[in-house]
């Protein structure tokens, strides 16, 4: 459809109209004109959408417009339409500042406490001033304090403005087949009397899923910022985005420092979409599948970082075979994955269109493709396991 092109290549466009009338003409014209009422479902979509981009409206109310012109037969505005309700005033502008006088008084009481104030000014005191306030309702009292006028005769107290700084936008990243988007997330390695065990970082590259593992003894900024330096530095890509959970080891000024110096964006998952750390929380499952569940002591963090360093991630991202989705719509309209690719992630990074463009400064496709041809597959798995079993071995012997 025409429509669907238009919607694709048009950033903001709104219709210019001098009123709401000729908005609701336009849009029953153009109900008619492309026969709304018999178009598909998928069709009748972009149609809505269209009127709403054009109009300004709401998706809800376009529907509900569409809606009211099936049943009626047409879009006409009701006659009365423009004429404001006008009420009849009970308190004038001498009880307003009246009220704000004894606010001023009292240091802003509630209103029932403001209540009784009125009602003894004027039958114990008898101050016939309250004669009108001594009546008023509670919700009255509120309304009549966000009036103008007593706001200019009020005490304004002012709250303390907070000395926070955020750090990490609040959205989900966008890399568009791009590199350098990178997922951040923690696998905590067990406790045993009352002791901490190690703690695994998972970063993974959101669309190539080049995954770097690094090892640490604890989450707090002291191991924390050494092994989030050289986990970044081991990408061979540039990296442009780091996303986490709101955990307080990754959301702190000392991080968010470090990003900055890198010149690396932040940003965090959103409030109710538990969805958007997902991918890193999958390739935690690599690490238990791999290292298991049982508790390691922290003593026994640098060897396992060494491990991941010299084998592991090299294996993850040069011999491991990972799944890429291939989107399509199905016949409803509603967009699906299929998992059919299967790849390395560095075969992956050589499928992007000049693919060298993304690689960090220093690094050269000759390096990688050394890297990547120094030993088959399963030689270099024999190695891995071999190496990860005489790691193991010094643990069993402390």
């Amino acid at each position: 459809m025409e429509m669907e092109d238009f919607l694709k290549g048009t950033n903001q466009v709104t219709l210019l109209a001098q009123d709401r009338r000729e908005v609701y003409d336009w849009i029953a014209k153009k109900i008619n004109q492309v026969k709304y009422f018999k178009l598909k479902r998928r069709e009748k979509g972009t149609a809505i959408k269209y009127l709403a981009k054009m109009t300004g409206y709401s998706e809800v109310q376009t529907k509900r417009l569409i809606k009211r012109k099936k049943d009626k037969g047409c879009l006409k505005l009701s006659p009365d339409w423009g004429k404001k309700n006008t009420f009849h005033k009970v308190y004038n502008e001498d009880d307003i500042e009246l009220l704000a006088e004894t606010d001023n008084l009292h240091h802003r009481p509630t209103g029932q406490a403001l209540q009784k104030t009125f009602k003894r000014m004027f039958n114990i005191f008898g101050d016939k001033k309250f004669a009108r306030l001594q009546n008023i309702s509670l919700g009255h009292i509120y309304n009549l304090r966000t009036t103008e006028r007593y706001k200019t005769r009020a005490l304004n107290y002012t709250k303390t403005d907070p000395a926070s700084v955020p750090i990490g936008e609040r959205r989900k990243p966008q890399p568009y087949g791009k590199p350098g988007f990178l997922r951040v997330d923690s696998v905590h390695q067990g406790d045993l009397d009352k002791q901490k065990g190690v703690y695994h970082i998972t970063l993974v590259d959101e669309v190539l899923q080049w995954q770097i593992e690094v090892c640490v003894k604890g989450i707090s900024h002291h191991f924390l910022l050494p092994a989030l330096r050289a986990a970044l530095a081991e990408f061979p890509f540039k990296i442009i985005n780091f996303h986490s959970d709101n955990g307080s080891e990754y959301i702190n000024r000392m991080v968010s420092k470090l990003l900055n110096e890198l010149a690396i964006g932040q940003t965090k998952s959103r409030s109710r979409h538990c969805n958007d750390n997902a991918q890193a929380e999958t390739k935690n499952k690599i690490v238990r599948k791999w290292i298991g569940y049982v508790y390691i002591s922290k003593q026994y963090a640098p060897a396992i970082n060494k491990f991941y360093q010299t084998y592991f991630n090299v294996y993850l991202n040069f011999h491991r075979q990972c799944a890429y989705p291939t989107t399509y719509t199905d016949d409803k309209g509603k967009q699906r994955k299929k998992y059919e690719t299967y790849m390395t992630p560095y075969e992956k990074l050589k499928t992007l269109e000049n693919w060298t463009q993304y690689l960090a400064p220093g690094r050269t496709q000759k390096e990688l493709d050394d890297i990547s041809m120094a030993h088959s597959d399963n030689e270099f798995a024999r190695l891995m396991n071999e190496a990860k079993r005489n790691t193991w071995k010094t643990f069993k012997h402390h």
